[in-house]
């Protein structure tokens, strides 16, 4: 059997998608937030207070780096930056699959494209090849999965059933997209 190749999935948290705003310009957090819901609303709920808490983790952990600047009469706005390590891992993010899941690949993959899109569009036809792979070997790891179930196991075969379909119907949805790029 094939070795499973790790892909970044993480916990399906919109990260990347700020750490992509950053990719492009400094921002601050106020804008990042209305950009993710604008553009990718139906994408991620993302409510500004979890905004924020995102952002102080990334900061937290090097990826964002935080200027202070000071207004008259008003509160200090700090602008947000990527660090090296913040820009290196959102290039490590936007090249890698988005999993065999049909959550993963809805909100990873569709961010990974509103972002390959921007920076680079030479590489989107690659993307859906590697993402289509990616859906196929998970497709076979459930196929393989059901095949030894014993017969009695009813409602496994029916949820390994119905995550077949969706995946059967994804790679049909892949095609699709990939036909308006």
């Amino acid at each position: 059997m094939k070795e499973h190749k790790p892909h970044h999935i993480g916990t399906l948290s919109p990260e990347m998608a700020l750490l992509g705003l950053l990719f492009g310009e400094p921002g601050h957090g106020y804008d990042l937030h209305r950009k993710v819901v604008s553009d990718l609303g139906q994408v991620w709920h993302l409510s500004q207070s979890q905004a924020y808490s995102i952002l102080k983790r990334l900061e937290a952990q090097g990826d964002i780096s935080v200027e202070e600047i000071l207004q008259e009469k008003l509160p200090t706005r700090q602008l947000l930056s990527l660090t090296p390590q913040g820009r290196q891992r959102f290039l490590e993010w936007l090249s890698a699959p988005s999993g065999g899941s049909t959550r993963a690949i809805r909100m990873e993959f569709v961010t990974r494209l509103y972002f390959l899109s921007q920076y680079q569009p030479e590489k989107l036809a690659d993307a859906f090849q590697l993402q289509k792979a990616e859906a196929r070997s998970h497709i076979a790891r459930l196929e393989i999965a059901r095949s030894e179930l014993p017969g009695d196991q009813i409602y496994n075969r029916m949820s390994l059933d119905l995550r077949l379909k969706q995946l059967n119907t994804v790679l049909e949805w892949l095609d699709e997209c990939q036909q308006n790029f």
